[in-house]
């Protein structure tokens, strides 16, 4: 990478270095913790928006493997954390095979360093919109039988994805490629009135030029004909929590952020 580029990328802040960021990650720059501060300070409690869409995402992978599936692909992953995917789904299955996929480079490199532990955990650079080439990526066609169930994993990512990139047909494309038994997990922050709401939706924008706030209905049509499993779509606090968790009154913050799986009939 030359030197502009790279200062570029630096003067920017990243969606997935912040996300590190405010989940404890060392691997951002200056004008991304300007950003997390302001999260975790001027508004509060914010960071849970991050926080329980982790602890959910990595649930969901449990449950995933749980029902017997072995390979996920993990769209728009973000950087490496203290728990990932595949380390997840190997607790279940010591054999599972992974395939994070997420635009920035820098998240690629990083991926590559420390999560592909072997051949059958990779990182690719793709945009999530361009479907086709990443089901023609060469590690994807390596690395994932497209015979077998396959779990697909959106977290937040279709919150970034405006209206005219067609987030529905992105996960349609995918669960046409899946065959039966292949499970669709899938957060997303959801539209709320509160101040809380509002000032939260108008930093994302200001900070990423992006993101989309949706409702119930919008959120729950991207699972088009897939069955949507329990507990339904639910606060991620309170998708499949652990004994003694989600049990306490939301928060403002934690009610932005929702999740559901689906399996495919």
């Amino acid at each position: 990478m030359n030197i502009n580029a790279m200062r570029a990328r630096q003067s920017r802040p990243s969606v997935a270095r912040v996300y590190s960021y405010v989940l404890g990650g060392r691997d951002n720059y200056g004008v991304d913790k300007n950003v997390g501060d302001y999260f975790m300070s001027d508004l509060a409690g914010s960071e849970q928006l991050a926080i329980t869409n982790r602890e959910a995402v990595l649930r969901a992978v449990h449950g995933m493997a749980t029902d017997g599936i072995t390979q996920f692909i993990d769209m728009g992953c973000g950087l490496p954390a203290t728990e990932n995917v595949h380390d997840v789904a190997r607790r279940v299955h010591p054999d599972a095979k992974v395939v994070y996929v997420d635009n920035d480079p820098f998240v690629v490199a990083h991926g590559r360093a420390l999560l592909a532990v072997d051949d059958d955990v990779d990182a690719i650079e793709g945009d999530v919109g361009k479907t086709a080439w990443i089901r023609e990526h060469p590690a994807v066609e390596r690395i994932i039988d497209f015979d077998r169930p396959v779990g697909l994993l959106f977290a937040v990512t279709l919150s970034f994805l405006e209206d005219d990139e067609d987030p529905a047909g992105v996960v349609k494309f995918w669960t046409d490629q899946v065959p039966s038994g292949s499970q669709v997990y899938i957060s997303h922050f959801r539209t709320g009135g509160t101040r809380e709401a509002k000032a939260t939706e108008r930093k994302i924008l200001e900070a990423f030029g992006r993101g989309r706030w949706r409702t119930d209905t919008e959120i729950r049509a991207f699972y088009g004909d897939l069955e949507i499993l329990d507990p339904g779509i639910v606060p991620c606090a309170q998708w499949r929590p652990q004994p003694g968790e989600g049990e306490h009154t939301l928060s403002d913050w934690e009610q932005m952020i929702v999740a559901g799986l689906a399996r495919k009939p």
